[in-house]
């Protein structure tokens, strides 16, 4: 159960969500830290910041029950009393239930922590100490995805974090929708959106991403995602370390890289 002794770090949130709204990550989450869950000994998933409504927290316990593990149980945290109490009639104990709580996570040791949408209006200075904050407090070999999408999920963007630090940087779209990888730069995590300018690796990332999109316009006839995966192709072409196990990701509309590869300078 959450610690109900401890303080709530941080400040509320705006609080805006949609139904579906975190599919895109929920799905790459399933895929990319399904084996973390299935492998933990208490198979503990903390939602933090769900905002007005916990749609986001049903839907998250959902996908993770059908696709990695039956027994997951997910808590929604949130620091304002009021969003906790209005999501109580969505709780199904024990799989789902909803707690006051922060960045502190509660006082719980959970294998994964989903943060989206949390430290986008924070200040960027604020991030690194936000993330410790949550890191060390996941069970041993946790996880933590903390990043922003649109308010429909049609573009997000994430990082996937350990004790250790962060690991990757995930950008992910709905291909139908998207008119150039310049609208990546939008919603970019906290930790980067600022770096977007001319010495930062995000800006040349982004530029070498517009540049394959642009030469791979005479595949737009074949559809959106054979323009995307020529472009993700170009982009793995001229030196990023694109994790090359993840074609499934291309498929989807997402691009995954190594931190190191994108951290700021």
């Amino acid at each position: 159960m959450a610690g109900s002794a401890r303080r709530p770090q941080g400040v509320v949130t705006r609080g805006t969500t949609n139904p579906n709204r975190l599919r895109r990550v929920d799905n790459w989450i399933v895929d990319a830290c399904g084996d973390v869950v299935r492998a933990a000994a208490d198979p503990l998933v903390v939602d933090l910041g769900y905002g007005a409504t916990p749609v986001t927290a049903v839907e998250l316990r959902a996908r993770l029950a059908a696709a990695v593990r039956a027994d997951v149980r997910v808590v929604g945290l949130e620091i304002d009393p009021v969003r906790v109490a209005a999501a109580q009639p969505a709780a199904d104990p024990p799989w789902l239930t909803f707690a006051r709580g922060g960045f502190e996570l509660a006082g719980l040791r959970p294998a994964l922590v989903r943060a989206f949408n949390v430290l986008r209006q924070y200040d960027e200075s604020e991030v690194a100490g936000a993330w410790a904050t949550m890191t060390g407090a996941l069970a041993p070999g946790g996880r933590l995805v903390e990043g922003t999408c649109d308010e429909l999920g049609r573009l997000g963007a994430w990082v996937l974090l350990d004790a250790d630090g962060p690991r990757s940087l995930t950008l992910a779209a709905k291909l139908t929708t998207l008119a150039s990888p310049a609208q990546f730069a939008e919603r970019l995590p906290k930790a980067l959106i600022h770096r977007n300018v001319d010495g930062e690796p995000i800006h040349a990332l982004l530029k070498t991403l517009e540049s394959g999109w642009h030469s791979a316009a005479p595949y737009a006839p074949y559809g959106p995602r054979q323009r995307w995966l020529r472009t993700v192709t170009a982009v793995r072409e001229s030196g990023w370390p694109v994790l090359a196990d993840r074609r499934h990701d291309w498929r989807h509309g997402r691009l995954t890289l190594p931190w190191p590869a994108v951290a700021p300078r």
